[in-house]
C-alpha cells in the first residue's frame, strides 16, 4: 500500500515538471541564457563581426569618466527618470478618476469602460504614429483646439522642452490597464463599508479617504511598481516620433542602449547599460517594497 502510495506521488511529481518544462526550457533558452550571455559580453569589446575582447570594467568606467558616452548615458537617464517622476504618477491619477467614474452605474457602463480601454490595447507603433498627428505644430488637431481659444500651441515634439511633456500626455491617454486594475480594486471593496459609514454620516470625500483609499493601497502600490517599470523601458514612442531628438531631449535610457547596440554595432556597452538599467530597476523596486509597509493598508 505504501509502495502505490510513493508511485503515485512519485508519478505526479514527474507530471508536474513534465507540464512546466515548457516554461522551464522558455525560460532558460530566452531569458535567463541571454543575460548570461549579456553579463559576459559587458565585460568586452564586441562588435558582432569580431571576436569579443576582454576589457575589464572599460564599459562601466564610460558611463562615468566624463567622455561622450558618459555625457548621453547621463542625458539618457535623466530624459527616464524625468518620464517617469512625472509621467507615472499623473498617469495613474488619470487612472484612478477614470475607474472612480466608471464604477459609477449608469446606462451604457459596459461602452464606457471599453472606450476608455481600447487605448492601451491599441499597438504602440500605431498610437506613435497617430500622436505624431495630434501634435503636429502646423496642423494638429491639438494646437487647433488650442487655437480656438487664443492660445498658439508650442512645437510639442520639435521642441526640446515640450518633447517630454507630450509623451506624458500620450502616455496618460493610454491609461487603460492600470484604469482596468483600479476598477478591479475599487469592485472589490465591500458595499456594506459604504453602507455604514452613510448611515453614520459620512460624506462623500469621508467615504473616499478613510475606506477607498485605504483600501486601494494594495492596487496603487501594485500600479506604481509596474509603471515605474514599464516607464523605466520606455523605446517605441522615442525611437518612432522623435528617434531621440530634438537636442536628445528624448533620448531615453533603453533608445541609448539599442542605439549603442544596433546602430554603432557596441554590443560590450550596450550590455553594460543593460545591466546598470537593471540594477536601478532592481534598488528602486526594493526601496518601494521596503516603504510599502508605511502606507500599505491590506485591511481597514
Amino acid at each position: 500500500m505504501l509502495n502505490r502510495i510513493r508511485w503515485a506521488r512519485h508519478e505526479e511529481t514527474i507530471a508536474g515538471w513534465i507540464c512546466a518544462l515548457p516554461w522551464i526550457l522558455g525560460f532558460l533558452i530566452f531569458t535567463a541564457g541571454p543575460m548570461v550571455i549579456s553579463l559576459y559580453i559587458s565585460f568586452h569589446e564586441y562588435n558582432v563581426l569580431q571576436p569579443p575582447l576582454y576589457i575589464g570594467f572599460e564599459n562601466y568606467i564610460r558611463m562615468f569618466d566624463g567622455g561622450p558616452e558618459s555625457e548621453l548615458f547621463w542625458k539618457s537617464l535623466y530624459n527616464t527618470v524625468y518620464m517617469t517622476v512625472i509621467g507615472v504618477p499623473l498617469t495613474l491619477l488619470v487612472a484612478l478618476l477614470s475607474a472612480l467614474l466608471l464604477n459609477v452605474p449608469v446606462k451604457g457602463q459596459a461602452l464606457f469602460r471599453t472606450c476608455f480601454y481600447v487605448p492601451s490595447i491599441v499597438p504602440l507603433v500605431a498610437n506613435s504614429l497617430l500622436w505624431m498627428w495630434l501634435l503636429n505644430s502646423r496642423y494638429g488637431i491639438l494646437n487647433m483646439v488650442l487655437g480656438f481659444f487664443g492660445i498658439k500651441g508650442p512645437a510639442w515634439l520639435a521642441s526640446p522642452v515640450w518633447s517630454k511633456p507630450a509623451m506624458i500626455l500620450m502616455s496618460a491617454w493610454q491609461c487603460g490597464s492600470p484604469m482596468l486594475i483600479f476598477l478591479a480594486g475599487l469592485q472589490g471593496i465591500p458595499n456594506s463599508l459604504y453602507e455604514a459609514a452613510r448611515v453614520d454620516g459620512a460624506s462623500g470625500l469621508k467615504q473616499f479617504t478613510h475606506i477607498t483609499l485605504p483600501l486601494l493601497t494594495p492596487t496603487i502600490f501594485f500600479n506604481l511598481i509596474m509603471g515605474i517599470i514599464n516607464t523605466m523601458q520606455i523605446f517605441v514612442r522615442g525611437y518612432i516620433m522623435t528617434n531621440g531628438g530634438p537636442a536628445d531631449s528624448t533620448l531615453f535610457y533603453v533608445l541609448n542602449l539599442y542605439f549603442n547596440a544596433f546602430r554603432y554595432f557596441r554590443m560590450g556597452y550596450a550590455s553594460a547599460l543593460a545591466w546598470i538599467l537593471f540594477i536601478i530597476v532592481l534598488v528602486v523596486t526594493l526601496i518601494q517594497v521596503r516603504f510599502s509597509e508605511r502606507w500599505v493598508h491590506y485591511e481597514l
